[in-house]
């Protein structure tokens, strides 16, 4: 189910200027690497005003900003005294560490506190000094949507998402409530469209794009895995690899890619290349709300896979035989068969040419061509080329070892 929210639009007396606001939490700083990394559009193009339908973006983020110290927090500070003069969105990655609820300390702070945030420079004062009048609030990476590994079992910083921390009713300025682009890390193209998307929406430019029922971009995480994976053929024809790298399907060691949606596979880690399970590397659910726990143990076996997998090897096993004879067919020209022989060379070394698959293609093409024109049929009608066989009718000896050629064969059975 997608859920269109519509912003208001933005003022013309912005004049095409919005601030963007990144704030960590717990994080490792991959959701950063991640937008780094992104190209459709790239962070360059945003703040170089190279996208002619959005407006100029400042980005004030620790890593990238020019400025620094109490010069990059004042930006922060206006922000959150609504005095910028241009509207802003929020980009929280990280988990939210519960230390609202402390006497004292923090988990996680940037710079020194100030009026804006009312404390001591705490990641979570800055979220609460920024959040409700941000014209947007995303959360990036599965630690800030989700919760993710600061939230698992054990941890002490009771750390929550995002949307966990400001509370089901919160709504940006602008009507949005949180806005959730998981992964870990995230695949960096997923965010930077989502917010090119959000600020089209916001100055008018386009409708605001639509969300799941979990906050998350609803083109980008309406389908499984699986549906994309380059290895899902295998599954389908019961075939499943037996350690990490195995060019098979990853179930049986841990895959769960047919319950997880995530576009990893079809979009690739960086720049369209990569991703998990083209890299050989099992899905472990990582832009789930379940994630790492409900995953756990990573490369088992999840437990729903020894009935569909058993299954699958049992129809499998027979999809794939009736694929190879269909293959076998296929890989036969008319002519061959219009001469009652002439596979290659190499198709008599390797044994392909049997009358048990004469036998196959004539119940194939019968079920084929019903109620259609038998083109087959057709072909069988076309005349020989009369220069078929060329050396031979010039008396040209070059008929090969079947012995010598068989060393160099290898069989679709062996493959």
């Amino acid at each position: 189910m997608a859920i269109d929210f519509r912003g208001q639009s933005a003022p013309a007396s912005e004049e095409g200027m919005m601030h963007v606001f990144w704030l960590s939490g717990m994080s490792c700083d991959g959701c950063s690497v991640a937008m780094l990394g992104a190209s459709n559009p790239s962070i360059e193009d945003l703040v170089l005003d190279r996208v002619p339908d959005l407006p100029l973006v400042v980005m004030h983020h620790p890593m990238i900003a020019e400025e620094s110290g109490a010069e990059l927090m004042a930006q922060y500070s206006a922000a959150g005294q609504n005095q910028l003069g241009a509207p802003y969105i929020l980009v929280v990655e990280g988990s939210i560490p519960d230390d609202q609820a402390l006497s004292s300390g923090a988990f996680a702070s940037m710079g020194a506190g100030s009026s804006a945030a009312r404390g001591r420079g705490r990641a979570t004062d800055w979220i609460v000094a920024l959040a409700p009048n941000a014209a947007a609030t995303i959360a990036i990476g599965t630690c800030a949507t989700w919760g993710g590994i600061p939230a698992a079992a054990g941890n002490i910083t009771r750390s929550m998402s995002l949307m966990d921390f400001l509370g089901g009713g919160y709504r940006s300025s602008r009507g949005l409530p949180v806005v959730n682009v998981p992964g870990c890390a995230p695949q960096g193209d997923n965010f930077m469209e989502t917010l090119a998307n959000i600020m089209r929406g916001l100055t008018g430019n386009r409708d605001m794009p639509q969300f799941d029922e979990l906050g998350r971009p609803a083109w980008l995480f309406d389908q499984t895995v699986h549906v994309h994976c380059p290895k899902a053929g295998y599954y389908e024809e019961g075939i499943f690899a037996e350690e990490p790298g195995d060019n098979e399907c990853l179930v049986e060691i841990g895959c769960w890619g047919p319950v997880v949606q995530c576009n990893i596979v079809e979009r690739g880690a960086v720049n369209h290349l990569g991703g998990c399970m083209v890299a050989g590397g099992a899905c472990i659910g990582c832009t789930m709300p379940g994630f790492p726990d409900k995953y756990s143990p990573f490369y088992k076996a999840p437990p729903g896979s020894a009935i569909s997998g058993g299954l699958t090897k049992v129809t499998g096993s027979a999809i794939r035989r009736m694929r190879l004879m269909s293959m076998k067919m296929a890989n036969r020209e008319p002519i061959w068969e219009r001469a009652g022989d002439g596979t290659t060379a190499w198709g008599r070394a390797a044994g392909l040419d049997s009358p048990l698959e004469r036998i196959n293609g004539k119940f194939y093409k019968k079920l084929q061509y019903k109620g259609s024109v038998n083109q087959a049929s057709r072909n069988k009608l076309q005349p020989q080329p009369q220069s078929m066989d060329i050396l031979r009718q010039k008396g040209v000896d070059v008929e090969a070892s079947t012995d010598v050629l068989q060393e160099h064969v290898i069989t679709r059975e062996e493959l």
